[in-house]
């Protein structure tokens, strides 16, 4: 196995591929964990942390949407689940920068 924290941070920021294709999030990292994860050191631990985040985020978005006909606290949820999946996975990817293995918030363990 070798050490490529580029290829890491890359996955990390792959998230944010969404805010342009509108989607995406969870299909390029789930191809690069799934290339990678027996070629790259600790390829394994981040794509199962980015993996679980993207479907908690989808999970949580799909709460939102009853919740939009009770007081529009759907549309709150929204915008914060906007704000969280775009700040995290910037975050996330400097401290897999600096060889950190970081975790996301609300996220459920979907894949161990």
């Amino acid at each position: 196995m070798r050490q490529d924290n580029q290829l890491i941070v890359i996955t990390h920021l792959s998230q944010l591929i969404s805010l342009v294709t509108g989607f995406g999030s969870l299909i390029v990292p789930l191809i690069l964990w799934v290339t990678q994860k027996e070629k790259v050191y600790q390829m394994d631990a981040h794509g199962k942390n980015i993996l679980n985040f993207q479907l908690s985020l989808i999970v949580y978005c799909l709460l939102c949407i009853p919740l939009i006909l009770l007081f529009g606290l759907g549309l709150l949820g929204f915008v914060v689940l906007g704000i969280i999946s775009v700040v995290f996975p910037i975050i996330n990817a400097i401290k897999a920068s600096n060889g950190d293995t970081p975790t996301y918030p609300l996220s459920i363990n979907f894949i161990n």
